[in-house]
């Protein structure tokens, strides 16, 4: 068999076709996710999803809450790493603003995003580690800036209708237009 029959053979079932849509249709989607959307058992879904995972049909990425699922070969780990932030509100938000507004400091996105200090500072250090932002020392402020902000602004114009974000929308909107 070549490797197009070995997909369609493991696409077979009903349920293993309807899951690999989902994640085709939503990448980076998280097992909660689609557990509700698709309605399965919990163990019907794992399943399924462990063996789309060994038959390399879709790629398993942990973005240290949640396992993100995406259709292999689609997201190289640097897009991965950016859906999985995009997948987070909060996460998305600092993005879209970084993205817009060019370099912020800590308590001008909390302004932006109406969220404390502490918990954009929070959302900070996981984009930083994840590679997504930098971070600058000006005086006593340190100022963040979106390394990529071109793959950040790409993948979430591709994939933005699953995110149901219009605040972000705007903002990308607004970069879009310089």
């Amino acid at each position: 068999m070549t490797g197009a029959d070995d997909d369609a053979a493991e696409l077979e079932l009903e349920s293993r076709r309807a899951i690999y849509k989902a994640v085709e249709s939503t990448p980076g989607i998280h097992f909660r996710a689609l557990l509700d959307e698709l309605d399965y058992a919990q163990g019907t879904l794992q399943y399924h999803l462990r063996w789309l995972a060994d038959a390399d049909l879709v790629a398993v990425s942990e973005d240290g809450k949640y396992t993100r699922y995406y259709p292999e070969g689609s997201f190289d780990e640097g897009d991965r790493a950016v859906m999985n932030a995009l997948r987070r509100q909060c996460a998305r938000r600092i993005l879209g603003y970084l993205v817009s507004d060019g370099p912020l400091t800590t308590s001008e996105l909390s302004d932006h995003i109406g969220k404390a200090a502490s918990t954009v500072s929070f959302h900070l250090s996981q984009l930083e580690d994840a590679d997504l932002v930098t971070s600058e020392r000006d005086g006593r402020a340190v100022r963040y800036e979106v390394t990529d902000p071109e793959r950040v602004s790409r993948l979430y114009a591709l994939h933005h209708r699953s995110f149901a974000d219009r605040l972000v929308d705007r903002l990308f909107d607004l970069w879009d237009s310089y």
